[in-house]
């Protein structure tokens, strides 16, 4: 950082990116020059008697060699320039480019040499060979990994070009302070992305909304990086660093509210967390509905689930050749052999008549959804699946705040775009045939009930608000719900008829437009608080992975720790829109552009909806450790929007959001009630 300059144009690497790709070829080559000086000892006696031919082949050989030394010396000399100074630190830095651009046009003669070498090994042009099998051996394996190798570098050089870094962008500025939209060069990165996008995902382009959702998704991609110096490098190492950040302010947060005895109480004991709650929910409940959220996910999910035994268990519940027959009209887009139906049979443990309609339609903006009936509970149940496609992810992606109208709700409420755009086509779906009018008349003393997981608890969410004037006891089973989801006094509407889990650091509760925006401005200003080199910081992030953050990096990864402190403190500029992050005069200047802190792609904070149930794992006290025992293994509490706003790095950030993870917490959480408050309370009644 900032991105490295070659040939007058910016290209999407750094140069203390190369450290590590250097070593590697220095060990490639220096076993290459092993090779090639052997097979010289022994082809030099050879090529005396060749006559004309010898002179090409004595080129060849010697030729190599040399280009070979002067290549591992080079390397040596880039990894030692790379490898200095931290990632703001450039002047350390400043002989890479030229370095770099010596080692790019060395490939000119090596590839001179190449062709010469393939003449005579592989085309007989030179009749000079040797009778030593493994000597010819080793020069064709030597010219076909030189060819290797230079495609390699092609494919580099293709993978960091970037086609805005020509010099007529080098110092092109918003000259609009309007908001990210209204600039020139967002306007282009967003041209650039919507044909990566056509090009990357072109099966999506024939979907009605394929192209609205690649526009919308590129917007939000151009505005997120736009004003910053960084590539993907960068970034990657950031996240580390925010992890080293994260877990100290944690550490620093828990001395205080020790000191204070202040700060959130989480619980291990149901019967008071649950005291103030409507009695519809309850663990017991959640658990009950999650499985039908998890069914919705169809065949793929009894395949993860099961993943020797998965097809094995699909078979009985399959419909075999069901193309042939004439297929129940309550199934729509099923395969074949309607695999996705066997899943729902097999995850929610229904009958075939017990499933009243399901839907595997699955485009930008729809999402397949099912509807049964529960008969031990008496309930008419929605669920409707989260994220497995790229159509889903584009419908993730499309965050921006749109209007969104529901009896009930209060006026200019807005909610998540692509969620609202889902529930748009599941209400079209659900009147094309009455659908819900007809289930409810079969099925008169039921109640209805919504579930899903993470998109699918977002839309079922919004959807139940759209449907709540004609089913006022209608009940919301929401797991792992995105925090971009609704405007703060509509989620608080929600928390009446919505129940909401999140277990531990689940990364998509905190997930939203803002979150990421404030993420973004966290890990440059991670970055520039660092003295370690990049490659430091990657082989470190390799070690937390596997054994966690010790304590000893915590203290000696930063140049200040009590700046660090003080700007965890204050509040995020890039919050607040009042006080513009200061630039200074040297190359950590073009580390945040001097507006940064005004661009924000989201105009309206939005948050995760329903009432809150946060669960979290339990801390071992020293005794517990001692004894090899243990209470609970969970503890939870009430948990507000407002908690979720901030993206953190952690360990099990993705392991959290899992859906079967969630059903594991639940089952874990009534198996311990049972086991060390069975006295008190059964487990019929959590």
């Amino acid at each position: 950082m900032p991105a490295l300059r070659l040939f007058g144009r910016k290209w999407l690497a750094a140069s203390d990116d190369l450290v590590f790709p250097c070593v590697f070829e220095i060990c490639f080559r220096i076993v290459w020059l092993g090779l090639i000086s052997c097979v010289t000892s022994t082809y030099w006696n050879v090529t005396e008697e060749c006559g004309e031919d010898a002179l090409p082949v004595r080129i060849y050989l010697v030729g190599t060699i040399v280009l070979i030394s002067v290549n591992i010396v080079l390397l040596v000399i880039l990894v030692n320039r790379s490898a200095q100074g931290s990632i703001t630190e450039v002047h350390k830095r400043r002989l890479v480019a030229p370095l770099l651009v010596i080692k790019i046009l060395l490939i000119i003669p090596e590839t001179g040499l190449n062709v010469l070498g393939t003449m005579w090994a592989f085309c007989g042009t030179f009749e000079c060979k040797s009778n030593d099998k493994v000597s010819r051996t080793v020069i064709e394996a030597i010219v076909l990994f030189n060819w290797v190798v230079f495609a390699l570098i092609i494919f580099g050089l293709a993978i960091v070009f970037d086609p805005l870094g020509s010099a007529k962008y080098k110092n092109g500025r918003d000259t609009n302070d309007n908001g990210p939209t209204e600039s020139a060069i967002h306007r282009k990165v967003s041209k650039l992305w919507f044909r990566r996008f056509r090009w990357a995902f072109c099966c999506l382009r024939r979907d009605e909304f394929g192209h609205e959702a690649f526009t919308q998704v590129a917007s939000l991609l151009s505005a997120l990086f736009r004003g910053t110096d960084l590539v993907p490098s960068d970034i990657v190492a950031g996240c580390v660093l925010l992890r080293v950040r994260q877990k100290r302010e944690t550490r620093e947060m828990r001395r205080i509210r020790m000191l204070n005895d202040d700060g959130p109480r989480y619980s291990t004991d149901i019967t008071r967390v649950f005291a103030t709650s409507p009695a519809w929910m309850t663990i017991k409940n959640a658990r009950h509905f999650l499985r039908f959220a998890l069914a919705a996910y169809g065949w793929p999910m009894v395949c993860y689930l099961n993943c020797c035994t998965g097809p094995y268990r699909l078979v009985p519940k399959m419909t075999c050749c069901a193309c042939f027959r004439r297929k129940p009209q309550i199934i729509i887009d099923d395969n074949c052999c309607l695999c996705h139906l066997a899943g729902v049979r097999y995850t929610s443990r229904l009958r075939s008549e017990d499933v009243l309609h399901a839907s595997f339609k699955n485009h930008v903006f729809e999402l397949p959804f099912c509807i049964m009936a529960d008969h031990s509970t008496k309930s008419i149940v929605i669920a409707i699946r989260g994220s497995l496609s790229m159509r889903d992810v584009f419908t993730d992606l499309v965050a921006n705040a749109e209007r969104f109208d529901a009896p009930g709700m209060p006026p200019d409420t807005s909610a998540h775009r692509g969620m609202v755009a889902g529930v748009d086509c599941m209400m079209k779906r659900l009147r094309e045939g009455n659908i819900l009018e007809r289930i409810c008349a079969t099925y008169p003393d039921y109640t209805l009930v919504l579930t899903g997981h993470s998109l699918g608890a977002g839309v079922s969410i919004l959807l139940a608000a759209k449907l709540r004037s004609r089913f006022p006891d209608l009940r919301v089973y929401a797991f792992a719900t995105p925090a971009g989801l609704l405007s703060r006094e509509a989620a608080r509407c929600t928390e009446s008829f919505a129940f909401t889990i999140g277990v531990g650091d689940d990364f998509v509760m905190r997930l939203g437009v803002d979150s990421i925006e404030n993420l973004r401005t966290s890990v440059i200003e991670t970055i520039r608080a660092c003295k370690l080199p990049k490659w430091r910081i990657m082989l470190n992030g390799f070690g937390y992975a596997l054994f966690g953050v010790p304590s000893r990096d915590l203290e000696t990864t930063w140049h200040d720790v009590t700046e660090i402190t003080k700007k965890a403190a204050a509040q995020s500029p890039l919050l607040s829109g009042e006080r513009p992050i200061q630039t200074v005069a040297t190359a950590e200047g073009g580390l945040l552009s001097s507006e940064i802190s005004l661009r924000r792609f989201a105009k309206t904070r939005l948050y995760t909806g329903g009432r809150i149930l946060h669960i979290v794992r339990r801390k071992k006290t020293e005794l517990e450790k001692k004894s090899n025992s243990g209470g609970p293994t969970y503890e939870m509490r009430w948990a507000t929007a407002e908690d979720f706003t901030e993206l953190k790095v952690m360990p099990r950030m993705l392991l959290d959001h899992l859906p079967d993870n969630v059903f594991k917490t639940l089952t874990t959480i009534l198996e311990d009630q049972k086991t060390h408050n069975g006295s008190v309370l059964s487990l019929q009644e959590i």
